[in-house]
Parts: C-alpha cells; sequence; structure tokens
C-alpha cells in the first residue's frame, strides 16, 4: 500500500506543474506586461526555497558543512558551465564573437529556459525521494508531507512558467516541458523503493547541488534581467513581487 499512496502523491505533485494554466487565460499583451513581476517573483522563490528550505534541510541531516558547502559549490559550478555551453551553441557554432557580431545578434535571454528546467528536474526528483521515503514512515507522515511538497510547488511553477515565457517559449510549450521536468519525481520514488532506506542519504546532497543550481540562476541569470527593467514604479513592484516570493516560502515553514 505504501507504494500505491506514493505513486498517488507524485502524480497529485506532478499535476502541480499545471498551475501556470491560470495564465492561459490572459492575452499575450497582458501576460508580456507580467512577466517582468513573475521574474522577480521567481528570484525571491528561488532564493527562499535555497535558504530557507534546502540549505537548513541539508545541515539538520548531519551531512556536516563541508559536505554540504561543497555539493552548494557543485551545483553553482555545473550550472555555470551548463549556461557557458548552452551560451556557445546559442545561434554562434563555436566561433567567437567580436563586438561587431555582439550588436548583430539577439540575445534575449533562451538559455534560462533550459537550466530552469534542468534545476526542476532535479528538485522534483528530490521532492519523490522524500515523499516516498515518508510513506514508507507511515500514510499519515507520507500525507502532511505531500501537502507541504503541493503548497511548496505551485508558487515556484507560476514563476517558472512566467521564466520559461519571458525566455521566448510559447505558452503550450512552456506549460509541457514545465510538466516532463515535473516527472522526474518519479524517478525519485523509484530510488526509494529499489534501494530502500539507503536512497535517504541522496536525499541531502541532492537537496544542496539543487540550492546552488537555484543560487546560479537567481544572481547570475534573473537579477540582472531584473535590472533592465526602467522606472521607479516597475522598481518599486519588482521589489514587493521579490519579497512576495521569499515571505512565500518562509510561510510556507510552518507546513514543514
Amino acid at each position: 500500500m505504501p507504494v500505491v499512496y506514493a505513486t498517488a502523491a507524485v502524480a497529485l505533485v506532478s499535476v502541480v506543474s499545471f498551475s501556470g494554466v491560470a495564465a492561459l487565460t490572459l492575452s499575450d499583451r497582458a501576460l508580456r506586461r507580467m512577466v517582468f513581476v513573475l521574474v522577480a517573483l521567481a528570484v525571491g522563490t528561488l532564493l527562499g526555497n535555497a535558504f530557507l528550505h534546502l540549505i537548513p534541510e541539508v545541515l539538520e541531516s548531519g551531512v556536516g558543512t563541508v559536505a554540504a558547502g561543497t555539493a552548494v559549490f557543485v551545483g553553482v559550478l555545473v550550472f555555470f558551465m551548463l549556461e557557458k555551453f548552452l551560451a556557445w551553441h546559442h545561434h554562434h557554432g563555436v566561433h567567437e564573437e567580436s563586438r561587431e557580431t555582439l550588436a548583430a545578434h539577439d540575445h534575449t535571454p533562451t538559455a534560462i529556459a533550459p537550466l530552469i528546467l534542468t534545476a526542476d528536474f532535479v528538485h522534483n526528483m528530490v521532492d519523490g525521494v522524500i515523499i516516498g521515503a515518508s510513506f514508507l514512515i507511515s500514510p499519515a507522515v507520507g500525507v502532511a508531507t505531500t501537502a507541504a511538497v503541493v503548497l511548496h510547488e505551485i508558487p515556484q511553477e507560476i514563476a517558472d512558467f512566467g521564466l520559461l515565457i519571458h525566455a521566448g517559449w510559447s505558452r503550450g510549450k512552456a506549460l509541457l516541458w514545465n510538466f516532463f521536468s515535473a516527472l522526474s519525481a518519479f524517478i525519485g520514488l523509484a530510488l526509494v523503493f529499489i534501494i530502500g532506506a539507503r536512497a535517504e542519504g541522496f536525499i541531502p546532497l541532492a537537496a544542496a547541488f539543487t540550492a546552488g543550481a537555484f543560487l546560479y540562476i537567481a544572481g547570475t541569470d534573473l537579477v540582472p534581467e531584473l535590472h533592465k527593467t526602467s522606472g521607479s514604479g516597475r522598481a518599486v513592484i519588482q521589489v514587493f513581487a521579490l519579497i512576495a516570493g521569499f515571505g512565500l516560502m518562509l510561510a510556507l515553514i510552518v507546513f514543514e
């Protein structure tokens, strides 16, 4: 029965990836005007997730500060290398660019889409491990954990949807690929039931790696995008959206 309950719970969490479907009711113009707010919300959400949920969870696991810090750094390093690779192949092949060719090309933040999806893939896999392990303890613990994960995922999935739109993706494509990345939770779940309790040792380091990925994406890709927005009114809105994203992650501590 734990397998059945846990599978149903992971399926529910995967469906949460369609939270962005609410944006389908908006016109393209309205959606594009909202994107700058969603990017700020995403920064607050990613930083709040890393600092309030993932890193504390790692430190409480007892893996040690050196191992935890190293895993966070590896997350930053891997995503730095991934973005370098994506930028290297972005429209220009393997050729070095000059100032003239840089000016001639459109450098929209298309590389952010695979970075977000990759980070979500790892994050959702960790969620699958956590849910599976909690149902092995008891159905009550499993249900409580699933509720916390769902509440935790909704604001992040909406923010991720906005980031994919910001990267130039269509709404349908953004929703579909966001859903595909959410399915990695089933990989985490399978890990728990295949190798049992030993999978729990995977959680802290994977969580630290994900924290590093979120810190990299927020700090190097999204914050510079926020600085491209002009006007004091928009700046104030972005500050409040950033605080709101962090505040949502802070509020969710109650459910953990």
